[in-house]
């Protein structure tokens, strides 16, 4: 029998996702984030159909791979909001370490340079770039990345910046 907590009562993420969508999404969308959140946890993988099975729902797998695919197609996120959601539930705001890297999919044709913060060796993503070519992204790109942060979260809050070799450049 699956557990179906989330069906049944408030929880903790249920409560900071409400407040920090407020006026944003409904409960029933914050009740589905929580859902992917704790299925991703689960299953470590962004498979729909994985994902789905990990759902702690009575619903049918089925049912929840349906949602999963509406929630994706109908839903917009704007990377500012799911930023500062990232950020502000970090047990810290400043020293942080940053993490600077890019992961291509060759399926899609997906070309992304991300921007995380390491906490305890991991590496929670905080914003990126979507590439519209292949290969690395170049400078500007990043320091547009970099600038962004800066923006939104000041540069006091970074302790130091990691990146692989492949980020190299003539400015500093």
């Amino acid at each position: 029998m699956k557990n179906t907590s989330l069906e049944r009562k408030d929880t903790t993420l249920i409560s900071v996702l409400e407040q920090h969508f407020k006026g944003k999404l409904n409960l029933t969308r914050v009740k589905l984030i929580c859902l992917f959140i704790t299925a991703l946890c689960k299953v470590k993988t962004i498979n729909y159909d994985r994902l789905a099975s990990g759902f702690d729902t009575k619903a049918d797998k089925n049912s929840s791979y349906r949602r999963i695919q509406r929630f994706m197609k109908e839903l917009d996120f704007p990377m500012k909001i799911v930023s500062f959601l990232i950020f502000n539930i970090l047990p810290f705001k400043d020293d942080l370490i940053l993490a600077l890297d890019r992961t291509n999919w060759k399926f899609g044709s997906i070309n992304i340079v991300m921007l995380g913060i390491s906490y305890k060796n991991v590496a929670f993503p905080l914003m990126f770039k979507m590439l519209d070519k292949q290969g690395n992204s170049d400078m500007e790109e990043r320091i547009d990345l970099i600038k962004l942060y800066i923006k939104w979260f000041e540069k006091n809050s970074i302790d130091c910046l990691l990146a692989d070799r492949e980020f190299v450049g003539d400015k500093c």
